[in-house]
């Protein structure tokens, strides 16, 4: 007995370019992973329409082949070229603000960026993560609290930086002190923390590859708005990954990550008092910010940072 044709098989199985998308489609087989089916459908519908719309020639889509080559020959253990052209895009943005949506108050995400480390040295309050003595000096102090207000003891806060020549630890081994400009710090009994550091400064992604390649065709630059990364987390609260961005930097409006968001740009006040920078262990001006974070109750079980 002859089985009778789907619906799409009784139309034509054959490819032809005004059903590119739907005969592609139409070839997965319905024992395939229902979400591996979703996601794949819609990228073909898209591609397929991107094409359609581009029509690009033989020539221009061997271009594309070839840059998405040189994107995975660019990958290492330490930089992985697919994120940073996912970040150039600003898809990452795009993912983490789905994946973190919050309640009104609460402090937004940003991207996690590629320089983490996990189990940076951790610190008393007051300690200073700079070991290499560049920059300006700084005093990064704060609360943790949920969105009531009320403060989260114990919370910690991962903290990481370039230091003042534009360079995170990991990328100049031998030449930074190891684990220079990161740390880790545990709120007080009123959710309160305080550090000292240096004034952040404005800094470019890796441009020697095919994404730096590509923002360069685009007339696009690769620097970065001066910040410093944070995680903070405490139990039964949604764990926040973010930045604070200086005020002055001249990249903020051009991120070339899309990391800013305006709620993060914080207040960055110079102290030219020498009693004020004594008490805090300087001998010259300093940079004093105060930035509170507000957690969200978690909805979800907690998953570890990557």
């Amino acid at each position: 007995m002859q089985t009778a044709p789907t619906a799409v098989q009784s139309s034509s199985p054959y490819f032809d370019e005004a059903r590119s998308a739907e005969v592609v489609n139409a070839r997965m087989s319905e024992d395939a992973d229902a979400r591996l089916r979703q996601v794949m459908s819609v990228l073909v519908k898209h591609l397929h329409a991107a094409v359609k719309e581009i029509e690009p020639t033989h020539e221009e889509w061997f271009t594309a082949i070839r840059f998405l080559t040189e994107t995975g020959q660019m990958c290492t253990d330490w930089r992985q070229e697919y994120i940073l052209l996912s970040d150039a895009l600003g898809v990452s943005m795009l993912v983490d603000a789905i994946n973190h949506r919050r309640p009104s108050g609460a402090t937004p995400n940003t991207i996690l960026g590629p320089f983490y480390v996990a189990n940076a040295p951790e610190y008393a309050n007051g300690a200073n993560i700079c070991l290499d003595g560049k920059g300006e000096p700084m005093v990064v102090e704060g609360r943790v609290t949920d969105i009531d207000g009320n403060p989260i003891p114990n919370a910690k806060l991962e903290v990481w930086q370039t230091n003042d020549d534009g360079f995170y630890d990991v990328q100049q081994k031998g030449i930074q002190p190891d684990s220079n400009l990161r740390g880790v710090f545990t709120a007080n009994s009123e959710g309160r923390y305080w550090f000292k550091s240096v004034k952040p400064r404005h800094y470019p992604i890796p441009s020697d590859g095919p994404v730096g390649k590509l923002l360069g065709a685009m007339g696009r630059h690769p620097n970065r708005a001066a910040h410093l990364h944070f995680i903070v987390t405490a139990p039964g609260y949604d764990p926040v990954i973010t930045h604070i961005f200086t005020p002055d930097c001249p990249y903020l409006p051009e991120d070339a990550v899309f990391g800013v968001k305006r709620e993060l740009i914080a207040e960055f006040n110079k102290i030219d008092d020498p009693e004020a920078a004594q008490r805090v262990g300087f001998s010259s001006p300093f940079w004093a910010v105060s930035w509170d974070f507000t957690l969200a109750t978690s909805r979800k079980p907690a998953r570890a940072i990557p």
